[in-house]
């Protein structure tokens, strides 16, 4: 097939690898072709939708007023010459009519992105025929120094210099800048400055960039007068507080822009990923990498407690070190970046953008985009209401050998096109045509994946087929998005509905079949099949007979083991041996590191019925409690101050703030503790139950005789035993023995 979006939204300009709106009613974009960069400049004119033309009368601003087709409320489009009007026009309307934007009652519509309106207006879309790879891709690390008695480098202390900056491209460059060979770290940011612009890459990648690697590279730009003029005009940096929502957690960084580039932080990348698929063990680099087989069998690893120390012992390593650092960031952003790659090449957003937006703003975009295009008029939309939402259930807990899961494919888009339904506002039908020929592309994207003959193939339709996945699942989400143009409760919740009807009748057919249903999660069952019956393609079809047209099953996993803890938190064996978790309760990363690798151990033994070494484990780990065998690391946790440590103690002052086991800590210390500095401490004491704020002590001043508080993890790790001891076997134990482990 001929993926030609065209059919979907038109693109007046192909190979556009970066655009930025001007001030003067125009605007320039980059257009790459065969590896050679072209600029180039177009017209823009921002714009505003309005109820009413006349709320603009008396302005006496340069604008044009385009009227809409339709009734919908904003039926009128306000052009204006340029950006300066354009601002002018907004503070009018602010100062003279007192109009808030935001507000569900206002007579005006507008787009803070500048880009999302310029790729709007002027109807093209971002590396429009272009494949991930035709990009120009740079990726950087900084490794730094740490002054004596802190636990991590920051940038506003002196003595905590950038050590290294190590680059990389997808050419095969690399280059590394190191402190003191032969740069100061004025010359080695000066040089970084330099190298970039040389290289002039369309997308400049990072791991966790945005939390750590660019604010201390602009810290210690500052400090020497270094002009960071990485944009492609000449222009410096820009940055601002921002924050991204990930599922239901909401992550603070410092948003950084540049000029002509797009920059990616595979930090968030991998957060994203796992939403979907929680199999990560943590987001650092070096486990993601591990987790995504992109790490080198020679791959140098060194404890970032070590690297300034190392920098001046064993240099060379640290070098190593720093360029396993990009080249494994450039893998994983070859895994992860591609679907957000894609999408920009559908939706009026920056590749940056496209990336931190929700996918249900996404989407909105896209809608309203093609809306504009056609000249109709824009509805306002819904009020938010509550609604029945997914079928989930446990239906028994426990472990389970020889699961099998079936899965509706798409449930939520299946039945909106089965039911033929469209959102009441949405008059010109655009929501069903994108989703159908979404999926429709998907599909075919999947056929052309599995009959792909080379690997550049192959990797091109999987990200394809992943890209509209992810498109086509948030259609139902944004039915119930509150900022939606077209959302509609009401037809979320008839969705919703006749999900949890497909799933129950599922269900039932199973059980009336002898078939041991285990968990719903949202659109898939998990299953013990009816005895005799071992061929899954059988059972298939046996439950796609009883299911309404336009619904299709997918039976597309079977594990030799399962354990089922409660609604939503289980972990599967696969046939390789692989264990997945799902859920909060199994993979909670607020414990102490002993007590995460104590309950990975024990949901091992338990998918594999090994109940002896459960036994046998927790005495183990009793003993090196005991006996205080563990490092002090295993039961240290690490926080990064939010605050300063001043504002800390004005809201204790003032009874505002909750006591911090941290901040108390750092405050002690005598240290210059700062805002982002990281905070590593342990539990003190002899009672079990004792007050962690006033009994801790900080990792890194532990006193030569060791005083970890033995009762109080003793009894960490009998909760956690505690946790899952039903689901072993019961044993009576012998009188004339000690009575167990004392759990």
């Amino acid at each position: 097939m001929n993926f030609n979006l065209e059919n979907l939204v038109p693109s007046r300009f192909d190979h556009v690898v970066a655009a930025e709106p001007g001030e003067n009613g125009k605007a320039v974009i980059y257009i790459r072709n065969d590896g050679k960069l072209e600029k180039k400049e177009i017209q823009f004119h921002p714009f505003l939708l309005l109820a009413d033309p006349a709320i603009l009368s008396g302005s006496d601003l340069n604008f044009e007023i385009v009227r809409l087709n339709g009734d919908s409320i904003f039926c009128h489009l306000a052009k204006f010459a340029d950006s300066k009007d354009y601002a002018s026009a907004l503070k009018f309307l602010k100062k003279t009519k007192g109009f808030n934007p935001t507000s569900p009652t206002s007579p005006i519509r507008l787009f803070n992105d500048e880009m999302q309106q310029l790729l709007t207006s002027e109807q093209f879309r971002l590396f429009r025929k272009m494949k991930f790879s035709d990009t120009r891709r740079l990726q950087f690390d900084i490794e730094t120094l740490m002054t004596e008695g802190f636990e991590f480098p920051n940038a506003e202390r002196e003595g905590d210099k950038i050590a290294m900056i190590s680059m990389s491209d997808n050419t095969g460059w690399e280059k590394l800048l190191v402190l003191e060979e032969p740069y100061s770290e004025k010359e080695l940011l000066e040089k970084f400055v330099e190298t970039l612009n040389e290289r002039d890459p369309d997308i400049i990648e990072g791991h966790n960039i945005f939390r750590f690697d660019l604010p201390f590279i602009q810290t210690r730009a500052k400090r020497h007068k270094v002009k960071l003029n990485l944009g492609r005009d000449g222009s410096i940096i820009s940055s601002r507080p921002s924050r991204v929502s990930i599922a239901e957690r909401t992550v603070n960084y410092t948003r950084v822009d540049i000029y002509g580039r797009h920059i990616i932080d595979t930090y968030f990348l991998a957060q994203f990923y796992d939403v979907t698929y929680r199999e990560l063990e943590d987001y650092g680099l070096k486990s993601i990498a591990r987790h995504f087989g992109v790490a080198s069998k020679d791959r140098t690893y060194i404890d970032g407690s070590e690297i300034c120390t190392m920098f001046f012992k064993d240099r060379e390593r640290v070098k190593k070190y720093a360029l396993d650092d990009v080249r494994e960031t450039r893998a994983i952003a070859e895994i992860l970046s591609p679907s957000y790659f894609y999408q920009t090449q559908l939706i009026p957003y920056s590749y940056q953008n496209c990336v931190v937006r929700g996918n249900a703003t996404r989407i909105d975009a896209m809608l309203v985009a093609a809306y504009l295009e056609k000249e109709q008029s824009i509805p306002v939309p819904e009020q938010s209401r509550s609604f029945a939402g997914a079928l989930t259930e446990a239906f028994s807990s426990g472990v389970f050998e020889n699961v099998w899961h079936c899965d509706i494919r798409s449930l939520y888009p299946s039945i909106i096109l089965a039911e033929s339904w469209v959102p009441k506002r949405d008059s010109l039908k655009i929501f069903p045509f994108f989703l159908e020929n979404l999926r429709r592309f998907r599909l075919h994207a999947k056929d052309a994946e599995k009959s792909a003959d080379t690997e550049e193939k192959r990797e091109y339709f999987y990200s394809l087929q992943t890209t509209f996945k992810i498109l086509i699942n948030s259609f139902y989400g944004y039915l119930g998005f509150s900022q939606g143009t077209f959302n509609d409760y009401t037809m979320a919740e008839c969705v919703t509905g006749s999900g949890r009807s497909i799933l129950s009748s599922m269900v039932k057919f199973l059980k009336d079949s002898n078939a041991d249903v285990i968990e719903i999660d949202t659109d898939g069952i998990y299953f013990q099949p009816p005895a005799g019956v071992k061929d899954p393609d059988v059972m298939k079809d046996r439950i796609q007979k009883i299911l309404p047209k336009g619904i299709e099953v997918e039976l597309d996993s079977m594990y030799p083991s399962m354990f089922c803890y409660k609604s939503k938190n289980y972990a599967l064996l696969s046939k390789d041996g692989e264990i997945s978790m799902t859920g909060a309760a199994l993979k909670s990363r607020g414990l102490e590191p002993f007590q995460r690798e104590y309950m990975k151990k024990i949901i091992e033994h338990l998918l594999k019925e090994d109940f002896e070494s459960i036994e046998k484990m927790t005495a183990e780990y009793r003993t090196a409690i005991e006996t205080r065998k563990w490092p002090l690391a295993k039961f240290a946790k690490s926080e990064t101050l939010q605050e300063s440590l001043e504002s800390y103690r004005r809201g204790i002052a003032e009874e505002n703030g909750k006591r911090s086991a941290a901040y108390e800590l750092a405050t002690k210390s005598g240290r210059d503790y700062r805002a982002g500095d990281q905070i590593s401490f342990y539990v003190t004491g002899t009672k079990k139950n004792a007050s962690v704020v006033d009994n801790s002590c900080l990792l890194r001043d532990a006193p030569a005789i060791r005083d970890e508080n033995i009762p109080y993890y003793l009894a960490k790790l009998d909760e956690l035993y505690k946790k899952f001891s039903p689901f072993m076997p019961k044993s009576e134990p012998e009188h004339d023995e000690e009575p167990g482990l004392g759990l």
